[in-house]
């Protein structure tokens, strides 16, 4: 019930020389406590108007807080909702993306070997011509295989004995015009050292010491490949170093009887 005016009232008394304790105290004890509690209420007033509006002020604070602690919450809520869907939507995403990155590296790896296949197509295309001109070519090579076999066989077995001049006239003038008489078909200049012999023995031959002229090669075939012991004529000594370097390996024994 206090008021301004009332506060107002008093303040004549409050400034009285003999309004204080101490005075109130000589006259009457429950004077001095009366005294004292009217300044009390009046300066309690004084605060309490000033703490009033605070308080209001606090408890509608309060209040807005708790409204915006209860919003705050359903935010929240609402939050974590849309990282949880978030976090789903991620992994989907990232799954998607490793499978995308699957399919371009396999997509890539398809490419280089589609560019490598493409690469060996249009290699091998050239090589269609050439592989038509061999397939004509071993036709022509089977239907002459016949003389080309007869006359290897002749060498092999009756040329040994002769030199190069005897062993050509024995093939070109005697055999080959005795096959034509015949009609028997064979290779017109027929190579007989690359019928006879493959590139590598040749050169496994030449390291071992057999020099490389024809007519020492053929020697080499008569002696590794005919059925008849050959009889070497060599004064040079070039037949016998290179047979003892070819059969070191088995044990060659090696006699001057």
């Amino acid at each position: 019930t206090i008021n301004d005016e009332t506060v107002e009232l008093l303040q004549p008394y409050f400034n009285m020389e003999d309004y204080t304790l101490e005075y109130g105290k000589k006259v009457c004890g429950n004077v001095a406590g009366l005294l004292s509690w009217t300044q009390a209420m009046a300066i309690f007033y004084g605060v309490n108007r000033e703490v009033l509006p605070l308080k209001a002020n606090l408890a509608k604070q309060e209040g807005y807080l708790r409204i915006a602690n209860a919003e705050l919450a359903k935010a929240q809520e609402a939050l974590d909702e849309k990282q949880a869907e978030l976090d789903k939507v991620q992994a989907k995403f990232d799954a998607a993306m490793k499978e995308k990155m699957d399919l371009l590296n396999d997509a890539e790896t398809c490419r280089r070997k589609m560019q490598a296949a493409s690469a060996l197509i249009d290699g091998l295309s050239g090589e269609k011509i050439r592989w038509t001109q061999q397939s004509k070519e071993f036709k022509s090579r089977i239907n002459r295989l016949v003389g080309d076999v007869l006359l290897c066989t002749g060498f092999l077995s009756y040329c040994g004995p002769f030199n190069q001049t005897f062993r050509k006239l024995l093939l070109k003038d005697l055999w080959e015009a005795e096959m034509r008489a015949r009609k028997i078909p064979f290779s017109e200049n027929l190579n007989l050292i690359s019928m006879l012999v493959d590139p590598p023995t040749l050169s496994e031959w030449n390291l071992q010491g057999l020099p490389g002229d024809d007519l020492s090669i053929q020697n080499g075939i008569i002696v590794t490949k005919a059925t008849r012991y050959p009889l070497l004529v060599d004064p040079q000594a070039q037949g016998k170093a290179w047979i003892k370097k070819k059969e070191e390996d088995n044990e060659l024994q090696v006699s001057s009887v």
